[in-house]
């Protein structure tokens, strides 16, 4: 047991000690220390090449020239579909313009494109590519390409040269497939399976 002159004389001595309070912070620097599994995992993503999944070749293509009218459709799509998609009947929904884009970059955009139309659920979309009336040899370079790629995507139905008033052969229709929603959308809707 402690006597009041006892309990006096401690108070006396811790008269200038200040309580320690804790900090509200968390030590969160990261070790500047390379682990070995650090190390194997830096030297493995250096030697793995670069995978595109862009299916688009970047190939020799056959020429065309400013006037000459794309036109592809896949079997099974009705002609009266694609006589309307001909025409320009059809509602766009969505446009891309190529215009000034190196044959690189219009690849990576045209495949990102169609791409992100599909997911989405549109069905009918306008490219413009322009007609190559400036370049030298006549040569429509980017609309050549499109000739060639757009065959080369799943989600593309059938394509046609757009109407006048859409930038006639500059641009292009498309017409895509329903993505898998719209089919599910349409069995609820009609009963299907």
């Amino acid at each position: 047991m402690t006597t009041k002159d006892e309990r006096l004389t401690f108070l006396e001595e811790m008269q200038d000690v200040k309580r320690i309070r804790p900090r509200n912070e968390a030590n969160v620097r990261a070790s500047r220390q390379l682990t070995p599994g650090h190390l194997e995992r830096q030297r493995a993503a250096a030697e793995l090449p670069v995978r595109d999944a862009n299916p688009l070749t970047a190939d020799i293509v056959d020429p065309l020239t400013s006037n000459d009218v794309l036109s592809f459709q896949r079997p099974g799509v009705q002609h009266g579909v694609f006589r309307k998609l001909r025409l320009g009947q059809y509602q766009i929904e969505a446009r891309l313009d190529l215009h000034r884009m190196t044959v690189e970059d219009a690849r990576r955009e045209v495949f990102q494109y169609v791409r992100d139309c599909h997911r989405y659920g549109l069905r009918t979309v306008l490219i413009l590519h322009g007609k190559g009336e400036r370049n030298a040899d006549g040569i429509a370079i980017l609309k050549s390409y499109l000739a060639k790629w757009l065959p080369e995507l799943d989600p593309v139905l059938a394509f046609h040269s757009a109407q006048r008033h859409h930038g006639g052969t500059g641009a292009v229709y498309l017409l895509l497939r329903k993505g898998d929603q719209e089919k599910q959308h349409n069995r609820e809707i009609h009963g299907g399976r």
